[in-house]
Order: C-alpha cells, then sequence, then structure tokens
C-alpha cells in the first residue's frame, strides 16, 4: 500500500483497489481491439463494454469526493447504460488511459477520506446508502469485471491473465 488511509475502514477496500489497478491491465494484456468487441454469438457483455463500464464507474465514484475529471471513453457508459447492438466501442488504449488518469486521483481521494466523508449518503435513482456501502460494492464489481475479463481472454484464445 503507497499510503495508509485516514479511515481504518478503508485500509483493506485501498489494498484491493490497487491491486485491481494493475490486474485490469494485466486482463487486457495482448487483446486486440477487434476481439474485445465480439460476443461470441452470445447476449454476454463483450471486453469493451465490460473495460469501459469499470472506468466509468471510478470516474463515478470520483464525483463524490469532488473529482470532475472527464473520461475520454465515457459517454457510451453515462447513466449506467448498458450494451448497445452495433455499436462500435472505443479501444482498449483509450480506456487504459483514462484509467490512468483517475486511478491515482481516485486513490488520493480515498486514502485521504475520513469516517466522517465515507459515512455521508450516496444517492442514486431508486436507491440511497452510505458512500462507504458504494465504495465496497464498486470494489466488489471491479473484481467480478475483471473476472470475467479473464474469463473471455480464454473464451478468445488467449493465454490465461498473469496477476503478477
Amino acid at each position: 500500500m503507497k499510503n495508509k488511509p485516514i479511515s481504518d475502514r478503508l485500509y483493506s477496500i485501498i489494498v484491493l483497489y490497487e491491486m485491481h489497478t494493475d490486474f485490469l491491465i494485466s486482463a487486457l494484456d495482448g487483446i486486440g481491439d477487434e476481439d474485445a468487441q465480439k460476443r461470441l454469438d452470445t447476449q454476454a457483455n463483450h471486453i469493451a463494454w465490460i473495460t469501459g463500464s469499470i472506468v466509468a464507474g471510478r470516474y463515478e465514484l470520483a464525483k463524490s469526493f469532488g473529482i470532475n475529471l472527464t473520461s475520454f471513453t465515457g459517454a457510451l457508459f453515462a447513466e449506467h447504460k448498458g450494451i448497445e447492438d452495433g455499436v462500435i466501442y472505443p479501444s482498449l488504449d483509450d480506456f487504459k488511459k483514462d484509467w490512468a488518469a483517475i486511478s491515482p486521483v481516485l486513490q488520493t481521494a480515498l486514502t485521504e477520506a475520513t469516517n466522517e466523508k465515507i459515512d455521508e449518503p450516496f444517492v442514486m435513482p431508486g436507491m440511497e446508502m452510505k458512500l462507504f456501502d458504494m465504495i465496497a460494492f464498486n470494489t466488489y464489481r471491479e473484481a467480478n469485471c475483471i473476472g470475467q475479463i479473464a474469463l473471455w481472454r480464454r473464451l478468445l484464445g488467449y493465454k490465461a491473465m498473469n496477476y503478477m
């Protein structure tokens, strides 16, 4: 861990956050943009959409800390929009650039967050929770999405993801 968080409640989440920051890049390693758009005759979300959705998740979470950076790839994911048929999603390199831009800024905000901050309400249409609960959910979702990308790697004939 780069820096110990102000809130002890965020310690393990930040450990996972750092892992996910590296794991996404590892999961995408070597995947071609054409393959990233393949759904293999299923209704499953493809790699490009999965990647974009977790990138958008970090940008959305950052807004809770007053960080209003705009991602290059975010328009297709506004308001938690699902995958759209017939749309060519941005390149994996573009998603990686957005990931690299938001990840250190959001990590600093998480590290500097007080218990009072993470106990603030987080409101979405149809639900309200504490910001801490949203951070935990987002962390869980990132792990889930990275796992999906790791599975897609194998389904598309790529080597297994490297966790080192």
